[in-house]
Parts: C-alpha cells; structure tokens; sequence
C-alpha cells in the first residue's frame, strides 16, 4: 500500500486520567459538528466506552489506534480511510503514561500516537484547586519530549472569570495558546460504573447532554482557533491489520451485553470478503443457522446474568452452531457466557452456556489490567497455532475453576508470563483478553 497524508486533526490530551478527557473531546466534537464539520473521532490505546460517547457527538464510529499493540502503518491505515474534515483523537491516562516508566516512545501512550501521526496535542488541564501553578503544568508537559507537537491549552472546571484571570497571564508568558476553557459544573459530569464511564446507549438524555456540553464549549471556547491548532498527519506508509476472519459467515452477538467489539476489527473481516450477522442474546436471538463461526464480545453480561440465563433460544443456537462445527469465541464478558456458570455480585450463580468448562465470579472479584501477548496453542478462531495475538486484560471476574485446555501462551506488555490463559474446547475458545491486532507468526 502507498503511503498518502492522512486528515488534520488533534490530540486531547491531559497530566492525568480524571482531568475531564472525555468531557472536553466529546463538547467539542460535538460543537464542530454542530459547525457542519464531519468529525472523524478516534481513541487512543485500549477503550470501548469512550468511543461509543464519541459516535453519538459525531455521527460516525470512533477507531481505536493503539501504538502497542499496532503497527505503524496499521494505524495510519486506519487513520487514512476513516475520511472527515477534521479528526479529533482523545488520549488516554496522562500524556506520557504507558507500559513503561519513562515516557518514551513505542509504550502505547497518548505522546505516541501524537508523535506518530503529528497531529498537535491540546493539554486539558483540571485547575479546580490551581490557579498559576496550572501553567507549570501544560510547560513541563509541552517540554518532556521533542517529538510531541503542541497545538494549545483547554482549562477544565474554571470556577470564573477572576480564576481564568490567575491562570491565563501564565501560558501567556510562557507561549503556549490558551484555546478556552470550561466551567465547573456538575450537569456535565457522566455516570459511572465499575469499567469505567455507563455506556453512551445507557446514559438517560444523552443528546442533550452533548447539545448542553457543546453550547458551553460554543460560549468559552475559541473553535476557530481550535481548527486552526489542528495539522495534517505526516504520511506513513500504510499496512494492513495482522487479523484473520474467523469464518466466512459469522454470527456477531450485539446488545447492552455484548457491546465491547472493536470496530477495526469488523472492517477487518468485512474487507476480506466475512458477512457478519448479528444477533441479540438478550432478545433470546439464536445464532444465524449458516454461520460457520460464531463471536460474543465482551461487554456486562454479569449485570444481565438472569436473563442470558433464561435465554433458552439463544443457548440452544448456540450449542447447535458448535455441534456443527462452527468456530465460536467468546472475549471476556463472551468467554464468561460460554463457560458452566457466572456468579453475580450478590452470589447467585447463573448457569451459562456450558460450552467450556469455565465457572466465574463476580462476587470473588479482583481487578485485571493490562496489555497481552498470547501465542496460540491450537488453530481456532483466532488463528493458526503458533501465531501471535495481540489484546488486552480488563476486567473484575474471578475464575472459580475452568476444565478445559489452555488456549494460549500469554505474557503481559512487558514479556512476562501472566495467569490469563484462555480455554478451549474442540473449535470453541475464549479468553478474558480482547483482541486488537495479530502478527501472523512470532520472528525467531
């Protein structure tokens, strides 16, 4: 493939996560789009909840570009065909937080992709309790890597005009553009659960939540200026995603359960010739009866446990989709819907699938976090045995027991082993990590 410049756009970015990321990106998607901009968002590094935020400010999907667990040229790949005006990337964690400890590149940060793609950085800064302080701040983020362009300042929950004025003579001096500012307010602050943020199709009033955020952002914020901070992305030669569909017609289960399904993925399959067909296990939906695999992604099936435990249409599609042969996995909250049974948080056990010999609990819960590297033990619906899949680890599930053969050989960013082995069974499998992306083998 060629290499050809891809859209402007910015990063947003913060000193930490906390600071008001999402708040900030989503109001001004949502305020540019409301310009008439088709805004093309995106998400750096490993996120589900985000990006669904992002598509209901924008009207389009939000893409993940992860410089761990991606290539460079994949990302620019993704990058490059996602089209719009103007591309909006939020950042994840603070600007230099990665897998290592000294905030260099090829550590899956925010400063990766904006070095990689140089598309300008905006520093969201939370000044709720700093006033000139803040401007040390955004100066020693500005100045802690020579590769990392940025395009200017966003103060977050500004408690007023004289605040703004103790803070604003700071960037002045020390040249950095203060592009606006948001004020404190508790209306713009979203719902949270054990993951993270409630998905955007759950949170109650949602578009004028976005219309409320981007009014406010249209009051205090100098949009033009934020156009203008954004830069075309220097080219990179682009490279295609190092995944394979896992059949030719595959059955994709989708609802507030199994919401958690990369969308580069999908593209992935679809530009290989897949038809994907989806189903909603809560509706009590079987599986398509001509799928050759089957995939359930992650999502909150603990938090529906009783109804996918009642859903006999579903378990029963599902079980003949395996006696067929068909190759079926499931990603976390999937792989916890394949196995005997899952215990809620209150202790009640639910029985499941009973593909896989896998029991979990949320009642017992302990928190896993974390990029993986997995070398396939057998061929399934991840690939051949022997190749290298790449994803991460994040979820609150303990596993109680689980009778079935390892399905990989899994090590953390870092290369060391961790206890997340999969299962699998015949052609079906499941992991608690989620893939991004593969190589088709490991180099020797």
């Amino acid at each position: 493939m060629s290499a050809h410049p891809l859209a402007p756009g910015l990063v947003i970015a913060a000193p930490a996560s906390g600071a008001g990321k999402t708040t900030v990106t989503i109001g001004l998607m949502r305020a540019l789009r409301r310009r008439g901009r088709a805004v093309q968002p995106f998400k750096a590094g490993p996120d589900y909840i985000d990006p669904a935020f992002h598509a209901a400010a924008t009207g389009r999907a939000s893409l993940n570009l992860d410089t761990w667990a991606m290539a460079p040229g994949t990302i620019a790949a993704l990058a490059a065909g996602a089209g719009g005006d103007i591309a909006i990337a939020e950042g994840v964690m603070g600007l230099f937080d990665g897998v290592g400890a000294d905030g260099r590149s090829g550590q899956g940060t925010t400063a990766d992709l904006a070095a990689l793609l140089g598309w300008p950085v905006v520093i969201v800064l939370d000044v709720a309790a700093q006033a000139a302080t803040a401007a040390a701040v955004a100066q020693g983020l500005a100045r802690f890597r020579d590769d990392v362009p940025v395009g200017g300042v966003l103060l977050n929950r500004v408690a007023g005009e004289g605040h703004l004025r103790l803070i604003a003579p700071g960037l002045e001096r020390i040249g950095l553009p203060l592009l606006g500012w948001l004020p404190r307010d508790p209306r713009f602050e979203l719902p949270e659960r054990h993951l993270g943020l409630v998905q955007a199709g759950e949170t109650a009033d949602l578009a004028v939540r976005l219309d409320r955020l981007a009014e406010a952002i249209e009051a205090t914020v100098d949009l033009d200026a934020v156009e203008r901070a954004a830069r075309p992305a220097r080219p990179v030669t682009p490279t295609p995603l190092g995944v394979r569909p896992p059949g030719q017609r595959i059955a994709v289960a989708r609802d507030r359960a199994f919401s958690f399904l990369y969308p580069h993925l999908l593209d992935a399959w679809r530009a290989a010739g897949a038809e994907l067909v989806f189903f909603s296990p809560l509706a009590d939906e079987a599986p398509d009866a001509a799928a050759d695999a089957v995939w359930l992604p992650g999502g909150y099936p603990e938090l529906h446990a009783g109804t996918l435990a009642a859903a006999t249409r579903f378990r029963a599609g599902l079980q003949a989709r395996a006696a067929a042969g068909a190759a079926i996995h499931g990603e976390c909250g999937g792989y916890m819907a394949l196995g005997q049974g899952l215990e809620d948080a209150e202790g009640r056990r639910h029985a499941m699938a009973g593909l896989l010999q896998v029991e979990t609990s949320f009642a017992r819960r302990a928190f896993h976090l974390g990029y993986r590297r997995g070398r396939l033990l057998a061929e399934g619906a991840l690939g051949r045995a022997g190749d290298i899949v790449l994803g991460h680890e994040f979820h609150f599930a303990t596993v109680v027991r689980v009778g079935d053969e390892p399905l990989v050989d899994c090590a953390d960013a870092h290369g060391q082993p961790v206890a997340e082995a999969g299962a699998r069974r015949g052609r079906v499998s499941g992991t608690f990590f989620h893939l991004i992306d593969g190589v088709a083998r490991e180099l020797s």
